[in-house]
Parts: structure tokens; C-alpha cells; sequence
């Protein structure tokens, strides 16, 4: 590992094994770092998260779990969790999702997520500012790799979501969601947009009404 021990490369995918990666991510001024692994090649992202980014995340991550809330759909929603598939794949995305009967398939005690004991989870969500290109290319054949359902991406810039549905290793491009069915993509984006001009804080009561008003 004598190139990564002198210089560990930030935000950029770099040729690694395993152990090396492993080695790697473990490293104690990576803790706050997300770490990915596929195609043999590691990557290490530690760009710091703006408003903006972190606005989007919460953001979108709410409108999920009132959606979920009001039509009684089981789900279990985490951040930065680690899914892993040992000596292969591994991603920290910024959301993740497990939804229906497998909502609380996961142990509250679980650190790692171990794909080769536990299912991936059903929605995966990145939140893109600088990072687009990459999470709608490499960071989307990672996600198929691991087997997800359905992957989103935010572009924080546009305010714009860019969505895949995910099966038999491969992905293509969707405008409606598979996994949560009646929660369109275009209502979504308004509330990305409503979020900027009005504030969140009047932002929660029109998503109830928007959503309890889709057929």
C-alpha cells in the first residue's frame, strides 16, 4: 500500500484491493470521511457539506417520511450508514432507505451493514453539489453492484432530481418512483425550489396537503 500510506487521494477513485481499502478508511483522520469501494478502486470523499447540501439531504429525507407517515407505509430511513459486501463493494450514501416488510430488517445495534447477511436497502439517495458527474456515473454501477432498488441523485444546483431504477445489474432513467408509488419526482422538485424562496419552516404544511391531496 506504499502509494496510499504517503498520500491517501481525496475525492477521486484510486486503484486499491480490499485490504487495502479496508486499511485505508480506517485511518483516524478519515472519521468524518465517506468512503467507497467498487471496481477495485477505492474512493474517499471529504468535500465539506454546505447549507445548501445539508438543506437538500433534510429536505428530501422529510418529505420521505411524511409521505411514508400519511400513507402508512412501513420505513426505515438512515444517513451515512456503511453497506458493505466484503472483498467487493462497499458505499456510505447520503440516504438511505429500507421500505415495506423488510423496513426493520436491520438490528438497531448494526455499525456496518453486511450485504452478504442482510438485503440492500430498497431507495438510495445522493445529495450532489460538486460531486454530480460522479454520482450519477460510478457511484450509480456501485449502487447496481450492491443490488439497490431505486437510486436518486439531487443536484443541489438545479434543484433537480435525477432518478434510476435499479434491476438485473443495470439501471435506466425513471420519472416516477417504483418504491414509493403516487410520490412523484416533479412534486419533489417543487419543494426543493419552495424550500429556497419561502424557507422550510412554511415548507412541511404544503408537502401534507400536496400529499394528501395525490390520488
Amino acid at each position: 500500500m506504499s502509494n496510499l500510506q504517503t498520500k491517501l487521494p481525496i475525492n477521486e477513485w484510486a486503484i486499491a484491493t480490499w485490504d487495502e481499502y479496508i486499511q485505508a478508511s480506517a485511518e483516524p483522520q478519515l472519521e468524518k470521511a465517506k468512503c467507497y469501494y467498487h471496481n477495485r478502486q477505492l474512493r474517499i470523499e471529504m468535500t465539506p457539506q454546505g447549507y445548501d447540501h445539508s438543506y437538500d439531504n433534510f429536505s428530501i429525507g422529510s418529505a420521505i417520511a411524511i409521505f411514508s407517515g400519511i400513507r402508512a407505509i412501513p420505513i426505515s430511513g438512515v444517513t451515512n450508514c456503511t453497506f458493505r459486501k466484503t472483498g467487493e463493494a462497499e458505499a456510505q450514501p447520503d440516504l438511505a432507505f429500507y421500505i415495506g416488510e423488510n423496513a426493520e430488517i436491520i438490528p438497531p445495534d448494526t455499525t456496518i451493514v453486511d450485504l452478504d447477511t442482510y438485503p440492500p436497502p430498497y431507495l438510495v439517495i445522493e445529495i450532489a453539489k460538486t460531486s454530480l458527474s460522479d454520482d450519477i456515473g460510478s457511484k450509480r454501477m456501485l449502487y447496481e453492484k450492491l443490488g439497490v432498488a431505486e437510486y436518486w441523485v439531487v443536484n443541489v444546483r438545479q434543484s433537480q432530481l435525477i432518478c434510476f431504477a435499479i434491476a438485473d445489474n443495470g439501471s435506466r432513467q425513471i420519472t416516477q418512483s417504483q418504491v414509493l408509488p403516487s410520490l412523484t419526482f416533479t412534486l419533489l422538485e417543487e419543494a426543493l425550489r419552495r424550500g429556497r424562496e419561502t424557507g422550510r419552516s412554511q415548507l412541511y404544511a404544503w408537502l401534507i396537503n400536496q400529499i394528501e391531496s395525490l390520488s
